[in-house]
């Protein structure tokens, strides 16, 4: 049966198939699922149609979040790269763009896919939509990087955590990001080792990062925290693909971005005691919306 415990026993497959991150996890949902390979691909099917719906709608019908803290955030970001404006460029600003609108959605109890969490949602598919535009690229070849983006995701579940409140945002946003880069990696054609290059490279500069939503709400920063890993996934896929190698394996910064974040203060893991939450603007919002 087709499986793997870590980034090493994976990148083994990849060697001994001469395949692809992709086709690995593809086969092991096969097998532990008991399903068909065209089953399997359905359902991603399924999972690009949200992720797509999710990260355009909000664009062209902004709306208000449950909270009140966030909305129309992702329809002002287009207008501006409609308007020549985007001074990241367009492959950065559309992904941002997507990453924010997912938010909204998530935000207004719609529909998302959690990727590998509701407060990290709008990451995979606003860098896989993103270079989808912008390459022209087949929804088979996103549905390819998403089973790539799965097995990342799969071995922080098995190793680590994505959960804020056990070790904060670094664990919901940073393991999203991790997973965007390796998907992204593929979808540009770089090789397995390469995509755990770039899965290691947002861990490493995602560090630390801790979670701290303002009333307790999964709107800010959570929206512009997936903005900003969203660009960091891009950047660590562009850092791999340039041949630049990861001196740390990923299997390593996983390690460590679970020890870091078991030993941050309860107050910076999603109980909204600390951080951004606690300062006094951040307050007088909660008060207000109260």
């Amino acid at each position: 049966m087709m499986d793997f415990k870590n980034a090493r026993e994976l990148l083994d497959l990849c060697s001994e198939n001469h395949c692809p991150i992709s086709t690995i996890m593809r086969e092991r949902e096969c097998d532990q699922g008991e399903t068909t390979s065209k089953e399997a691909d359905g359902r991603m099917r399924r999972v690009l149609e949200i992720m797509r719906s999710s990260a355009t709608e909000p664009i062209e019908k902004p709306g208000k979040s449950m909270g009140g803290l966030i909305g129309g955030e992702a329809r002002k970001l287009a207008v501006r790269r409609e308007h020549g404006q985007a001074v990241c460029g367009t492959v950065m600003s559309r992904a941002i763009t997507h990453a924010m609108a997912v938010l909204e959605v998530n935000s207004s109890m719609g529909l998302i896919v959690a990727a590998p969490t509701a407060g990290s949602s709008g990451i995979v598919p606003g860098l896989l939509l993103a270079l989808q535009e912008e390459y022209g690229l087949t929804d088979d070849r996103l549905i390819d990087a998403l089973y790539n983006a799965g097995a990342i995701g799969y071995l922080a579940m098995r190793n680590a955590t994505v959960a804020g409140a056990v070790g904060g945002c670094q664990a919901e946003v940073g393991i999203a990001s991790a997973m965007a880069a390796s998907a992204a990696v593929e979808l540009m054609e770089g090789t397995p080792e390469q995509c755990l290059y770039a899965a290691s490279t947002v861990l490493m500069n995602m560090l630390g990062l801790v979670c701290d939503p303002v009333g307790g709400l999964v709107e800010y920063p959570c929206q512009n925290r997936n903005a900003s890993g969203v660009a960091n996934a891009l950047i660590a896929a562009e850092i791999s693909l340039s041949g630049i190698r990861q001196l740390i394996p990923f299997d390593e910064m996983l390690a460590t971005m679970y020890s870091v974040g078991k030993k941050l203060p309860s107050e910076l893991r999603e109980t909204a005691l600390g951080g951004c939450a606690s300062t006094p603007s951040a307050c007088q919002l909660c008060h207000l919306s109260s």
